[in-house]
């Protein structure tokens, strides 16, 4: 046998185009077999036929598929052949689609070839494009951005997720979502821009949306267990200016008056034993001093298992209603006359301070950097030259002397360090939003980066300090603890008069598109004894440099020093 094989290799060695055409002959003769198999490998069922049915013995397997990309135990349907998605039926009858057994991928492929306005009408139909205004939304839920990856059925699947009604697209890359639309039509042409992660689709246009109904949206989701209770309030004074929209519930339960101030387009929903009443956080009713929940604690007369609150305290919900009067941003509308750097070590809540100070103020926010993924999730001053004069604010990371000193004043925000570095740790392994892998923390790269990293911790502080001009420090802890007040001191450095209702409305916004879910915690401290050791001395350096300027020193909160 070795020298037979031996004598065809010298053979074809000595006759290459021979072997090549032998060769062509052989795949091509394997391609009609894999064709073959994968149209004729059905049997074709006429009108008499019938499928046979499970019996006593082994059940019915269905038609052994060869061809790739098919499944193996399909039941045919009646009534006529089921083809490969390229075979075209020669029968005059309508194929129909949805019986029982049908091949799961022609659903796939028949949405393949429908516009995105046109996409599964049992998940979503088109309405229309929409007037959009950046002042007045027309659709008033939540709304995120993603300016590389958004799509149709992204937007749509999250609004859906939340219970909303309609989902709407704008400018390819925005999506918002609502239980009302509150705008008039727009002429087809002017939702004209491709999704950015979907080219084939349109997501609206300039200030214009594509907006869709969301058929399976569930019930369940809108109800009120997807507000926010936000706690027992005493009732203001002057209610019916503070809280607007009101309706006597004699069978009052707190889904009810959830839904009902949903449907108002108000992110408040108060109630009052039988009066549910709706509105935004404003001066005249600022959410900030909570009673003891017992003085709210009245049964609901439509379920007995709720509290409805009385005629004095009020139980209020955050329903899912976007409070707009903080959403508008825009970049300077003339060069700022002073670079004020928004200070941080990697890890101190940079992100989430930039997202306040731009729902607070108005205006986008600048980095020293360029992070592709910040622009990309609506943070559109991360493009910019840091010195462009555009934004209100630079975020940086930078702490030496000559960096600092290009700066007219700072924020410097602080945080535990041990916090911190966590933060960071999972920012470089696993993304804004995600975690670093269990082998990271195991491993050497954990050891390695508390060694480079805690030491920069208290270099970048005592930096500030020692470099900077015009510091106002900031402790992370305390901004969320009291974000209401530390944003104030933070917007008065910008120059900016801040607006109290802007800032109440901040606060029901404060959490972002850059928060981490906290579900997933380690089960055990990364720590060890020499690490703390080293970082509980960085602390006591730190402190004694802020107590030196006569500022508060680190909070309670971080480890004993």
């Amino acid at each position: 046998m070795a020298k037979l094989l031996v004598k065809l290799q010298r053979y074809f060695r000595r006759k290459p185009v021979r072997f090549f055409t032998l060769l062509a002959l052989y795949l091509a003769a394997g391609s009609l077999v894999f064709l073959h198999s994968g149209f004729a490998g059905e049997s074709t069922v006429t009108g008499t036929q019938r499928v046979p049915r499970e019996g006593p013995g082994l059940p019915y397997l269905g038609v052994m598929q060869l061809s790739r990309g098919f499944k193996a135990a399909a039941t045919m349907p009646e009534g006529g052949r089921r083809h490969g998605p390229w075979f075209k039926s020669t029968s005059k009858e309508p194929v129909e689609r949805g019986k029982a057994g049908d091949h799961s991928s022609s659903r796939s492929w028949a949405l393949r070839g429908r516009s995105g306005r046109e996409k599964e009408e049992d998940r979503a139909r088109y309405i229309g494009c929409y007037v959009d205004n950046t002042r007045r939304r027309t659709l008033r839920g939540v709304s995120f951005f993603d300016y590389k990856k958004m799509t149709v059925f992204r937007c749509q699947d999250n609004c859906a997720e939340r219970g909303y009604l309609y989902a709407g697209l704008e400018f390819g890359a925005e999506c918002y979502c609502g239980h009302k639309i509150q705008a008039s039509n727009a002429s087809e042409s002017e939702c004209n821009m491709e999704c950015k992660g979907e080219r084939s689709n349109t997501c609206g246009g300039v200030n214009r949306l594509s907006i869709y109904r969301l058929e399976l949206a569930q019930e369940s989701a809108r109800r009120y267990g997807s507000a926010i209770f936000r706690g027992c309030f005493r009732q203001p004074d002057n209610v019916s200016i503070a809280l607007p929209v009101s309706r006597l519930m004699l069978n009052m339960s707190v889904d009810k008056c959830v839904d009902f101030c949903t449907e108002k387009e108000y992110p408040l929903s108060a109630l009052a034993g039988t009066s549910c009443r709706c509105g935004f956080p404003t001066t005249l009713f600022t959410l900030h001093e909570r009673e003891d929940e017992q003085l709210c604690a009245q049964k609901c007369a439509g379920e007995e298992f709720e509290s409805c609150g009385t005629a004095e305290y009020l139980l209020v919900y955050q329903t899912q209603v976007q409070d707009n009067r903080c959403m508008d941003r825009r970049f300077l509308p003339s060069r700022a006359k002073q670079l004020v750097a928004l200070a941080s070590f990697p890890g101190a809540g940079n992100t989430w301070a930039r997202h306040l100070i731009e729902l607070a103020t108005g205006f986008y926010t600048g980095s020293y950097y360029f992070d592709g993924s910040l622009y990309n999730k609506g943070f559109k001053g991360e493009r910019d030259h840091w010195r462009s004069g555009r934004t209100i604010c630079i975020k940086t990371h930078e702490s030496g002397q000559k960096e600092i000193e290009s700066f007219d004043a700072a924020i410097l925000l602080i945080r535990n360090p041990y916090k911190a570095l966590m933060a960071e740790f999972n920012r470089k392994y696993g993304g804004h939003i995600g975690f670093a892998a269990h082998a990271h923390w195991k491993g050497k790269e954990w050891p390695e980066f508390v060694a480079n990293y805690a030491p920069w911790w208290a270099t970048h502080t005592l930096d500030w300090l020692r470099y900077g001009k015009k510091v106002l420090v900031v402790h992370f802890e305390d901004l969320k603890q009291d974000l209401f007040v530390q944003l104030q001191r933070m917007v008065g450095l910008l120059g900016i008069t801040a607006c109290q209702d802007r800032l109440l409305c901040v606060e029901g916004q404060k959490d972002g598109n850059f928060k981490r879910s906290g579900l997933r915690k380690l089960e055990y401290d990364p720590y060890t004894p020499e690490m703390r050791k080293m970082i509980s001395g960085y602390i006591k350096t730190v402190d004694a440099a802020l107590k030196l300027r006569n500022l508060s020193g680190v909070p309670d909160d971080y480890y004993p020093r």
